[in-house]
C-alpha cells in the first residue's frame, strides 16, 4: 500500500520577529502557536516566505510568546517583519484521506491568533 502526503497544519502569514545565523538551526515558534498548530518540538516543518518567496525546511523549537526566529542558514532566507506560512505535513494510506481536515491557524501581525 502507497502512502500519500497531505498538508497536516499551517501557521498563514506568521510575523518573523528576529533571525539569528549564529544558531545551530531550527525554527523558534510561539508555544501558543505550537499548540494551536498541533505541532511537535523537532518536528520538521516547511516554510514559505510569502515576501520574498523563499522556501526552506527545518525543525521546531520552543519560541518565546510572540515569537517566529529564523535560525542558523534558515536566517538568510528571512528577515524581521517579513511573513511566513509554517506548515507541517503527513503521510496518509488511502483509507485515511477521505476524513483528513488539516489545521489551519490564520495569524495576526503580531503573532496573535486571529482564526483557528
Amino acid at each position: 500500500m502507497s502512502l500519500r502526503t497531505f498538508l497536516q497544519a499551517k501557521l498563514h502569514r506568521a510575523t518573523i520577529t528576529g533571525a539569528e545565523v549564529d544558531y545551530e538551526g531550527s525554527v523558534a515558534i510561539c508555544p501558543d502557536l505550537i499548540r494551536a498548530a498541533g505541532f511537535y518540538l523537532n518536528e520538521r516543518v516547511d516554510i514559505y516566505n510569502v515576501d520574498n518567496g523563499e522556501r526552506l525546511s527545518t525543525y521546531v523549537i520552543l519560541g518565546q510568546k510572540g515569537e517566529i526566529c529564523l535560525n542558523g542558514a534558515a536566517a538568510h532566507k528571512g528577515s524581521r517583519g517579513q511573513r511566513v506560512i509554517i506548515a507541517s505535513y503527513v503521510q496518509l494510506a488511502p483509507e485515511e484521506i477521505p476524513g483528513h481536515q488539516p489545521t489551519v491557524v490564520l495569524v495576526g501581525p503580531d503573532n496573535e491568533i486571529t482564526r483557528s
